[in-house]
């Protein structure tokens, strides 16, 4: 007998856990692209405000979101400089970077996925789809595609032409 919510489904798969503003997140292995070295960005005029710029990555503009920002989060000032980095995850054909605090631990598990909490599904831009529990606590499950603002046509579409 199964104790878990309709709601919740199995899945094994392996994330790439890290920490913004004290707050753990973690992408599909498969969409982490590469995690670069926290570096300069070239601004970009007019752009939403949880984008800190673009980076040029050998050969591609890369735009590069403020993790912070793109969660509502408050950024903390006791970050180590030296252990934030740049998450580059891939979907579609698109890549975007993510200033994240620190990245933590590689997880592998078949592992239930929870749905997010109430009142994050409502808003159809937030990336969270989901929770899983961790350790001492739970890791909120990103969609890279809803983080990179690709909507599901576009998403799907680009998809089948890959």
């Amino acid at each position: 007998m199964s104790l878990t919510s309709p709601d919740t489904k199995q899945v094994e798969q392996r994330w790439l856990v890290f920490h913004i503003a004290g707050q753990k997140y973690a992408a599909p292995l498969d969409s982490v692209s590469e995690v670069i070295r926290d570096g300069e960005v070239t601004p970009v005029p007019g752009a939403a405000a949880d984008l800190l710029g673009i980076r040029h990555l050998r050969g591609r503009i890369v735009p590069v979101m403020d993790g912070c920002r793109r969660f509502g989060l408050a950024p903390r000032t006791d970050v180590d400089a030296e252990q934030a980095r740049i998450v580059v995850l891939s979907h579609a054909g698109h890549l975007v970077g993510l200033r994240v605090d620190v990245v933590g631990e590689l997880v592998t598990a078949a592992t239930e996925i929870e749905p997010p909490p109430p009142g994050r599904v409502a808003r159809a831009e937030d990336p969270v789809e989901g929770v899983l529990p961790l350790h001492d606590g739970f890791v909120a499950l990103l969609d890279v595609g809803r983080l990179c603002r690709l909507s599901r046509e576009e998403s799907s579409q680009e998809e089948r032409t890959a």
